[in-house]
C-alpha cells in the first residue's frame, strides 16, 4: 500500500471483529485505496454507513479468496457535504451498494453512473437512517478500531484518553495530509 495517504491503520483480531484490518482514508483517497486492493486481488463484499457526531462514515468491506483476511476501509464525510468518489469504475459491484448508501444516508458518490433510488420511493424527501443530532454518538464510542499501528497525528479519533473524549472536543477528525504505507496486507 506504499504511497497511499492513510489517516489511521489498525490490526484486528478476526475472531472478535470479523476483520483483520481497519483503515481510515480521506474521501479523495478511496479510489486509489480500492484500486490497490483490487491489484492485490481483494473483492468488495459490501459498503454501508454509520451516522455519527463526527459525520457520516462509509464502511467498505473487502476480502480475499486465496488468503482470507477481511479489511475495512472507512471514509468520514461531513453531514453538510456527504460526497465520496464512486469506486464503481474499480469494482462494478459497488454500484448497487453506493445506491443503497445514498438511499438511506444521503451520501453522494461522485462519478456514479446511475445514483437513482434503489430501495426507497423516488419521491422520498429524507434519508431514513440519518439520526437526529442529539441521538448520534461519537465514532470513538461506537467503534473499537483494534490495535492502532499507524496514525496521522492530525487524526483525532481513537485517542489514548477515555472513549469519545477527544472526538467530542473537536468536530473535524481529519486536519492534515500524511502519507503512510500499508493496510496490514502484503503488497
Amino acid at each position: 500500500m506504499e504511497g497511499l495517504r492513510i489517516l489511521c491503520r489498525a490490526e484486528n483480531v478476526f475472531d472478535r471483529t470479523g476483520k483483520t484490518g481497519s483503515v481510515f482514508v480521506k474521501p479523495d483517497d478511496i479510489i486509489a485505496s480500492a484500486r490497490r486492493l483490487y491489484e492485490l486481488e481483494y473483492f468488495l463484499e459490501d459498503i454501508s454507513a454509520i451516522d455519527t457526531k463526527e459525520g457520516l462514515v462509509a464502511v467498505y468491506h473487502f476480502d480475499h479468496f486465496i488468503n482470507p483476511g477481511r479489511v475495512a476501509l472507512h471514509v468520514i464525510v461531513s453531514h453538510e457535504s456527504p460526497v465520496i468518489p464512486s469506486i464503481s469504475d474499480v469494482f462494478s459491484g459497488a454500484q448497487w451498494h453506493e445506491r443503497e448508501c445514498h438511499d438511506f444516508f444521503g451520501i453522494r458518490f461522485a462519478g456514479h453512473p446511475d445514483l437513482k433510488p434503489l430501495l426507497v420511493p423516488d419521491d422520498l424527501d429524507y434519508y431514513p437512517l440519518i439520526k437526529e443530532a442529539d441521538a448520534t454518538c461519537s465514532l470513538d464510542d461506537l467503534l473499537d478500531p483494534g490495535e492502532i499501528v499507524d496514525k496521522d497525528p492530525a487524526f483525532n479519533l481513537f485517542s489514548d484518553g477515555p472513549p469519545g473524549e477527544q472526538a467530542r472536543e473537536q468536530s473535524n477528525p481529519v486536519k492534515a495530509d500524511s502519507t503512510h504505507s500499508g493496510f496490514g496486507v502484503e503488497s
